[in-house]
C-alpha cells in the first residue's frame, strides 16, 4: 500500500531568510547549534545567518563539517551541542552540512550509537525522535532540507542511509539568494545530483503518483535552467528553478533512489579519493539509464518529455551531452578512480539502501560492468 508523505513546512523565495527568527520562535529554540563548514564561513553566509537572529552573535557554531559527514565529525558536534545547552539544530549548507546536523539532533535525543540505526536491520524501531531541525541550503542539489534522510560515513568505512520520515527536518527556509555567486563547477555538481535524484526518483518501482509528479516537475525545471545558473552565477530566476528542482528532487525521492547512488556511495565512503556525490551521480548516471532502459521503457517516454526530447531520443546521451556542456568530468578514471577499486566498490553498491529501489537489481557481475562503463 503506498505511503504519500510530504511534512516540511518550507519557506520558499528571495529573502526567506528574513522568516528564519520567527521560525525559531515557533519552534521555542532558544540554543540552536548552527551546524555548517569551513566554506560557508568564509563567504560570510554564516554571519548572513546570525544577522537574521535575534542572538545570532553568540550562537554555537560548529564548521567542521568534512565534504562527506563521518560519524567523528558528528559526535565531535554533539559533543559541542551538548556541552552549549543546545535545544535545536540550524542546519546550514549543502548536502554535507545539513546531513550532519540532523545526525546530531537524532542522537541528541535518541542516543547512539549511530549504527544501531541502520534501517535495513531494523533501526528505525529503535529511534526515539529527534531535536527540532532548521535546515537551510546554500546550495540547489541534495534537498536534504526536506528529505527524510541522511547519509553519513561510519567509523568502519560503511557509507550509510539512514532514512525515517523522523528525519526530516521542522522547517525548511528556502532562501534562492544564498546561493548568488555559487562556483561554476559546484554549481553544475550539485545541479546534477537534483536532476539524478529526479530521475532516480521517477524510474523506482515504488508506487507514488505524487512523487512521481513532483519528480518530473523538478526534472523539467532543473534540465532547463542549470545550463543558465552555470553560466551566470548572479542569476536570480535560475538560481531559483534549480533551488526548486533541488527541494522536489528530495521530496520525489521518497519513493527512493537507484543504482546510481548506490554506485556513487560505495566511491564516495573512500576517504583517499575525497570526491563529490553530485559529480559523482553525474557521471555514472548515464550508465545506469542504459542498463535500466529495457525495464522501463514507459518511464523512459515521460523523462524524454519533461527534458524536451524527441521521441525515441537517447536520454543517456542527452546527459553525456549536458555533463560536456557545464563541464563535469568525462568519466570516473577523470576523477582519480582506477580499474582495480571496483573489486572494492562492488559489495557496498550491493549493501546500499538505494540498490533496493533500482527498477532491476544488478547482480555483482552487473555493477562491475557498470564502473566499467563509468570509467
Amino acid at each position: 500500500m503506498p505511503t504519500l508523505s510530504f511534512l516540511t513546512t518550507c519557506h520558499f523565495d528571495h529573502g526567506a531568510l528574513g522568516l528564519l527568527q520567527k521560525s525559531l520562535d515557533r519552534l521555542g529554540l532558544k540554543r540552536p547549534l548552527i551546524a555548517t563548514d569551513k566554506g560557508i564561513a568564509a563567504a560570510g553566509i554564516l554571519d548572513t545567518v546570525k544577522a537574521a537572529m535575534t542572538d545570532g552573535g553568540s550562537a554555537a557554531v560548529f564548521d567542521e563539517t568534512p565534504g562527506n559527514p563521518t560519524e567523528a565529525a558528528v559526535m565531535k558536534a554533539l559533543n559541542l551541542y551538548q556541552s552549549e545547552g543546545c535545544d535545536g539544530v540550524i542546519a546550514l549548507g549543502g548536502g554535507s552540512a545539513m546531513d550532519l546536523g540532523k545526525t546530531v539532533a537524532l542522537l541528541a535525543v535518541s542516543g547512539g550509537p549511530l549504527a544501531q540505526y541502520d534501517p535495513l536491520t531494523g533501526g528505525n524501531k529503535l529511534v526515539k525522535g529527534i531535536a527540532p531541525v532548521i535546515a537551510i541550503p546554500t546550495t540547489s542539489g541534495t534537498g536534504s532540507e526536506v528529505s527524510l534522510g541522511m547519509v553519513i560515513v561510519l567509523d568502519d568505512g560503511r557509507k550509510m542511509t539512514f532514512g525515517n520520515p523522523k528525519f526530516i527536518p521542522t522547517i525548511a527556509v528556502c532562501d534562492p539568494d544564498l546561493t548568488l555567486g555559487l562556483p561554476p563547477m559546484l554549481t553544475a555538481a550539485t545541479g546534477m545530483d537534483a536532476i539524478t535524484h529526479c530521475i532516480e526518483a521517477v524510474l523506482t518501482p515504488t508506487i507514488n503518483p505524487p512523487a512521481d509528479g513532483v519528480g518530473l516537475d523538478g526534472l523539467w525545471r532543473g534540465w532547463r535552467y542549470l545550463p543558465r545558473a552555470v553560466r551566470h552565477g548572479d542569476d536570480k530566476e535560475a538560481r531559483w528553478q534549480m533551488m526548486m528542482a533541488s527541494t522536489e528532487g528530495a521530496h520525489a525521492f521518497t519513493k527512493g533512489l537507484g543504482s546510481v547512488h548506490a554506485m556513487s556511495h560505495a566511491i564516495g565512503r573512500r576517504e583517499d579519493l575525497k570526491l563529490h556525490h553530485g559529480t559523482l551521480n553525474a557521471v555514472i548516471l548515464p550508465a545506469v539509464l542504459r542498463f535500466n532502459a529495457p525495464h522501463c521503457e514507459e518511464k523512459y517516454d515521460r523523462l524524454r518529455a519533461a527534458m524536451g526530447l524527441e521521441f525515441h531520443a537517447d536520454v543517456a546521451e542527452a546527459i553525456e551531452k549536458m555533463n560536456e556542456y557545464i563541464g563535469m568530468p568525462s568519466g570516473l578514471k577523470a576523477m582519480g578512480v582506477s580499474e582495480d577499486m571496483i573489486d572494492d566498490f562492488v559489495p557496498h553498491a550491493l549493501a546500499d539502501l538505494a540498490h533496493r529501489t533500482n527498477p532491476v537489481q544488478p547482480t555483482a557481475e552487473d555493477y562491475k560492468a557498470l564502473f566499467m562503463a563509468a570509467m
